[in-house]
This record gives structure tokens, C-alpha cells and sequence, in this order.
């Protein structure tokens, strides 16, 4: 049984929205997330530019470059809340680069995200393994190859 969900779905200023919107229906980004979730859950799932993208990873990370997805994690139980932020330039370059569909690399994406925001992590070789493998069980259950 999947994992209720309350789920905030939104889109900042974008140059180009419409591939990105088109990729993420809310009911199956919904769906998405419930499929990574091992218990209830009420995550944003926000859709950035470059720029902001920029922000939150320099301000939150130290890195001075935007990434594909960020994922802010404040509790875990009995409720898992959390933000996810995806940057669709990245998204959509990485997506192009690995020769996928945009909304196979937001599922994986999200995916990732949701794992992140339940304490699943790939600092160290044995956590990465085990967590690709949850995604990719996850992933094949959505329909999605193998992105490893």
C-alpha cells in the first residue's frame, strides 16, 4: 500500500516552463514520491531556475554552482517533511547528456530526493550501493530504466 502524501507542487519563474510543466503532472509527481515512501509524508516539490538554483546550493551546501535537486529534509518521523527544489536547466541538460526523456530524469530525480528526505544517503560506498539499488527497485517499479 503506498504511503499518504500531501504534496505541494510548484514552479518559479522559468524561461522555458512548458517542457517542465508538461513533465511533471501533479498527480504523477505524486505518484512518484509515494512509490519511494515508507510512511506518511508532506514534501514541496519546487521547481527552480538557474539562479535561485545557484542561491540554495552556494547558501546551503557551499557549492558555487546550481545542482539537479536539493533536498531539505526537517523530520523524518512519525511524518517525513521535506523540501525538494530541482533545477530545470540542470534537469533538463543532464537529461539531453544522458540521452533520456526530461521526465524519466525528474522521476529519478525526485526518486533520489524522496530517499534523501527518509535518511537514505551516498557519502559512503556500501550507503551508495545500497542506495541505487533502492532506486533502481523503485524506478523499475515506475517504468523507468536503470539510470546507473
Amino acid at each position: 500500500m503506498l504511503s499518504p502524501l500531501r504534496l505541494s507542487l510548484q514552479f518559479s519563474k522559468l524561461s522555458t516552463p512548458g517542457p517542465h510543466r508538461a513533465a511533471l503532472p501533479r498527480q504523477s509527481v505524486a505518484r512518484w514520491i509515494r512509490h519511494a515512501l515508507a510512511r506518511e509524508a508532506e514534501i514541496t516539490v519546487r521547481i527552480v531556475d538557474e539562479a535561485e538554483g545557484l542561491a540554495l546550493n552556494t547558501d546551503y551546501r557551499k557549492q558555487d554552482h546550481a545542482t539537479n535537486v536539493l533536498t531539505f529534509d526537517y523530520s523524518r518521523e512519525p511524518v517525513v517533511c521535506a523540501d525538494l527544489v530541482l533545477c530545470a536547466p540542470v534537469v533538463a541538460r543532464e537529461a539531453l547528456e544522458q540521452g533520456k526523456s526530461l521526465q524519466a530524469h525528474y522521476i529519478h530525480l525526485i526518486v533520489h530526493g524522496t530517499l534523501h528526505a527518509q535518511g537514505w544517503d551516498h557519502i559512503k560506498a556500501a550507503q551508495a550501493r545500497a542506495m541505487e539499488a533502492r532506486e533502481v527497485e523503485i524506478l523499475a517499479g515506475l517504468g523507468v530504466r536503470n539510470p546507473y
